[in-house]
């Protein structure tokens, strides 16, 4: 069974938005799997004349499996691979997905420095991007951990702040809350496993390498 998972390439794709988007650029440099969908109840959909294995989990977990080899390659977005700390090759920046990671306050609420923000409390699902963003700017924080709805944060009063993803900023501004310090720039990433990048290297680079021309041009949707 392991010498013939071995001539496998597995392939982590992540649920929700980014999706679609990998599973269509897959498709373009030769991988795809009959049924291939994110509403499959099927976890694992293998391409057998391929050799190839997709695995749709979710989004926090695909660092996880690329980092212990349970997926060779996967797709992943840049805030989730800070935020997870796993050690994995980041090999190529893919080009979509595109928002940022942000600091954001009450405008009424509103202070003059950023660091007059110093020893407040922060609402955030990324506690580790945040930590190392305050200690840069030598500012020592109390991080809240929340996975949903961290606009709710500085609203009932949990936080003075919020670090989060903003795309479009309507929701902050329809929560009264603006934007005071960009913190990181946001896409989709291919990650690789370290084992997987030696010994599948030549399958892995071949993907890679057709991967770039498409990300060059612009036209990925």
């Amino acid at each position: 069974m392991e010498n013939y998972m071995n001539d496998y390439l597995t392939i982590a794709l992540p649920k929700g938005k980014l999706f679609t988007i990998s599973k269509n650029l897959l498709h373009r440099v030769g991988l795809s799997a009959d049924h291939l969908s994110e509403k499959s109840r099927k976890l694992v959909i293998e391409n057998k004349d391929l050799k190839v294995r997709f695995i749709i989990a979710k989004t926090s977990d695909v660092p996880t499996y690329v980092e212990y080899g349970a997926a060779d390659i996967g797709i992943i977005g840049k805030d989730v691979l800070l935020e997870s700390q796993k050690d994995v090759y980041e090999i190529l920046d893919l080009g979509f997905g595109k928002c940022h990671l942000m600091m954001a306050v009450p405008q009424k609420e509103k202070r003059r420095r950023l660091l007059d923000y110093s020893y407040t409390r922060v609402a955030t699902k990324y506690p580790h991007i945040a930590e190392s963003f305050f200690a840069r700017q030598g500012m020592q924080m109390e991080y809240i951990k929340l996975n949903g709805s961290i606009e709710l944060g500085p609203i009932v009063g949990l936080s003075e702040s919020i670090v989060d993803i903003v795309e479009t900023g309507t929701t902050l501004a329809e929560n009264d809350l603006e934007e005071i310090a960009h913190i990181l720039d946001v896409s989709a990433r291919l990650i690789v496993n370290r084992v997987s990048f030696k010994l599948k290297f030549h399958r892995i680079n071949e993907i890679v390498n057709n991967l770039r021309p498409i990300i060059e041009s612009g036209e990925i949707l």
